[in-house]
């Protein structure tokens, strides 16, 4: 029977019996034909659980198809060989077989000759890399054949089974830069017909080989994930998360469409991949309430499923971001829920994280504070990485301090002051330069005299007050540093882009509890954000705006 014919039959078959049956009726087959009817018969009977019959191994028919591959390997055609081989592998046959060592040989020894082209080279190293693992040492000589070949004529299939090969064999991908140079040249013409797969595959190994210098393909291949978005499979949709956050791409359409697709695939996504879009949008600081709020949802119908770390990994972010979903009341109240049940399963760090995310957002975990400030878990904490570093000490302080300033009703155990800092500025709290400079100044122009008002000046509770203006019982401004007859306070909070999250006028997390804290400890805190005062054009535009905001009472008086 003709080949084109043969094949032509053979894929409008959906059973193996039915395919069986037809190769029954075929006299004679070419070795690539005998191969086509392996892979079409692994195709309809493995599926995600295995083999769905192992019976059909007894089969007269595919007994037969066995016995030509493992006697005549050495008269067969490359393809024929490796395709044969891959199939067999599908079907799960053992290894150690008679059959399989017979092809196995035949494949290194042509390798070994030379005799292989581009398309086999992927074949075999597609086939050894799932029946030995990234360990197989043929692998790297399938490497070294790969540099002396041309590249620009291999299709998208082959170029994403050398970026796996690669993977695996070289690590950072230092020893075959040039190959992997030659790779992304020639994948970045290809990007625009890439399938899901071959995009979120690729994307994955340029991590696994850190190929930072990969800019215009890396950047090409995030925005084609965009369309890919609804189609990915939870470990794809990983895997492109995971590029975007190690290379720094941030494209807008990108979030459109995972808020599009997060909301109706929320109660059928797997928890890490739910897991990893959240750190996503943390880490990117981006605050979408369409993913935050379904995610909320999916949380409370599904958090008995969770491990900790996934529970972690759904609640931080809305710590982080500053934000409360609709369905905040039954989140909170799941949470609760699930840690009474499952406290003693969360690693010390993580659930320190999350309590610590829980205040950032005005919901106090009272009942677990006891826990948290015990010398037990204390000690637990120092004895796991990172231990008591400055981060750590930095959110026992703030529980501690959240507790004293906004729970007056809790009498459990308190922090020992061993444990507590006296100051942490972190990334968030130092203030804009540029946007602190043009504050400065405007506030010279305003109070005349530098004596007026003071800079990053410490409080007794760790914060740091961006600029602070004190005033007497009549509301004249006193010199910064006069101790005596101090009325009032201002704490002037400088909020630069760097304290929102992104694209938005939300304030993040650390920076709304201490603007909080400040009220509660004492201060008028005025806020300055970038967006008020960014369009102002002169000096005397802002020291009026500085005018409204800090003495609205006496604004249109004479100075």
């Amino acid at each position: 029977m003709d080949e084109q014919l043969f094949f032509k039959k053979l894929n409008n078959f959906c059973t193996s019996k039915e395919i069986f049956d037809f190769l029954s009726s075929v006299e004679v087959m070419s070795d690539t034909m005998a191969s086509g009817a392996l892979q079409k018969i692994s195709e309809v009977e493995v599926d995600d659980n295995g083999l769905k019959n192992p019976g059909l191994l007894e089969n007269e028919v595919f007994r037969a198809l066995c016995f030509q591959f493992e006697f005549e390997s050495s008269k067969l055609s490359n393809r024929g060989l490796l395709n044969a081989l891959q199939a067999l592998i599908k079907l799960r046959i053992d290894p150690q077989s008679t059959l399989m060592t017979s092809l196995l040989s035949e494949s290194k020894e042509r390798l070994g000759r030379g005799q292989l082209t581009a398309e086999n080279l992927c074949a075999l190293g597609e086939s050894l890399l799932e029946l030995e693992g990234p360990s197989c040492a043929t692998l790297e000589q399938i490497v070294n054949h790969m540099q002396e070949r041309d590249i620009k004529s291999w299709s998208p299939r082959e170029i994403v089974m050398v970026y796996k090969i690669l993977q695996v064999t070289v690590g950072e991908g230092k020893q075959c830069q040039n190959l992997l140079n030659r790779l992304n040249s020639v994948t970045l013409c290809t990007v625009s017909h890439l399938s899901p797969n071959f995009a979120s595959v690729i994307l994955n190994s340029l991590v696994v080989l850190r190929q930072t210098q990969a800019v215009p393909l890396v950047t090409a291949l995030c925005k084609h994930s965009v369309k890919h978005v609804p189609y990915f499979t939870d470990q794809e949709l990983v895997n492109v998360l995971e590029a975007f956050l190690y290379f720094g791409q941030r494209v807008q359409i990108f979030t459109e469409a995972l808020e599009r697709h997060v909301p109706k695939s929320i109660h059928t996504m797997h928890p890490q991949t739910v897991s990893k879009v959240m750190q996503y949008c943390c880490k990117k600081m981006i605050l979408s309430k369409p993913i935050f709020d379904a995610v909320a949802e999916g949380f409370i119908s599904s958090a008995d499923r969770l491990t900790p770390d996934q529970i972690a990994a759904y609640i931080i972010p809305f710590g982080t971001l500053n934000y409360l979903p609709p369905s905040a009341s039954s989140l909170f109240r799941k949470l609760e829920a699930v840690l009474h049940t499952r406290l003693r399963h969360f690693q010390p760090h993580t659930l320190l994280n999350l309590l610590h995310s829980c205040v950032l957002i005005q919901r106090y975990p009272i009942n677990f504070l006891p826990k948290i400030f015990s010398p037990y878990f204390l000690q637990k904490l120092q004895a796991q990485p990172p231990g008591l570093n400055r981060v750590v000490m930095f959110q026992l302080t703030q529980l501690f301090l959240t507790v004293t300033l906004e729970c007056p009703f809790y009498e459990g155990p308190k922090l020992l002051s061993r444990y507590q800092v006296k100051a942490f500025p972190t990334p968030q709290s130092s203030p804009d330069v540029h946007l602190f400079k043009r504050v400065k100044t405007g506030l010279l122009y305003l109070l005349k005299k530098r004596i007026y008002f003071a800079s990053e000046v410490s409080t007794p509770y760790f914060y740091v007050v961006d600029i602070e203006i004190k005033l007497d019982e009549e509301g004249f401004v006193l010199p910064a540093a006069q101790l005596e007859e101090v009325h009032r306070r201002i704490a002037l909070c400088v909020d630069g882009q760097n304290r929102f999250c992104a694209h938005s006028h939300n304030l993040l997390g650390e920076e709304a509890i201490k603007q909080r804290h400040l009220q509660l400890l004492g201060y008028d805190v005025v806020q300055i954000p970038f967006f008020e005062i960014e369009s102002l054009q002169n000096i005397r535009k802002i020291a009026d705006y500085l005018h409204k905001k800090i003495f609205p009472c006496t604004y249109g008086l004479s100075n």
